[in-house]
C-alpha cells in the first residue's frame, strides 16, 4: 500500500522536529558559553541525515539562529516560514480560460491558451491552465 503524500504542514513539522533534534543538546541551560560554542562548532562540522533522509550540512549561523528562535518562541518558532505566494496570472485571464473550458469541455489547455492569446494578446502556458482546471475540478 503506498504511503500517503505528506502535506506542507506535515513537512514543516518534520523540519521543525529535525531542527529541534539538532539544537536540543546545544540549548542546555547548564552549558557555559564556551562549551556551547564548542558543541555548535562540532555539530556544524558534521554531515547529518536531514528530515527527508538526505545528507545535510548545517552552518553555525543556522544552529545559533534556531537556538535563539527556540528560546524566544518554543517549538513553533522552529517551523519554516510559510510562503506568501501571490498569483502571477491575472484572475480575469483564468476566468476566461475556465469559461472557455466550460463551453467545450473537450478543448485542450493548449487550444484554450491559443484562444486566450488571440483575445487578450497574452496567455499563460498550457501547463498553468491545466493546473488551474485541476483545481476547479472537485
Amino acid at each position: 500500500m503506498p504511503t500517503p503524500k505528506k502535506t506542507r504542514a506535515d513537512r514543516a513539522r518534520d523540519i521543525a522536529l529535525y531542527r529541534y533534534s539538532l539544537i536540543r543538546p546545544l540549548a542546555d541551560p547548564n552549558l557555559s558559553a564556551t562549551e556551547r560554542g564548542r558543541l555548535v562548532r562540532d555539530m556544524a562540522a558534521q554531515v547529518h541525515i536531514g528530515p527527508f533522509g538526505q545528507p545535510v550540512e548545517v552552518s553555525r549561523a543556522s544552529l545559533d539562529r534556531w537556538i535563539r528562535a527556540w528560546r524566544a518562541g518554543g517549538f513553533d518558532a522552529l517551523l519554516p516560514a510559510q510562503r506568501q505566494i501571490t498569483p502571477r496570472t491575472e484572475a480575469e485571464v483564468l476566468e476566461l480560460a475556465a469559461r472557455l473550458k466550460a463551453e467545450h469541455p473537450a478543448r485542450t489547455a493548449a487550444h484554450i491558451a491559443r484562444i486566450v492569446e488571440a483575445e487578450q494578446g497574452w496567455a499563460p502556458s498550457a501547463r498553468t491552465l491545466q493546473r488551474h482546471f485541476a483545481r476547479l475540478d472537485p
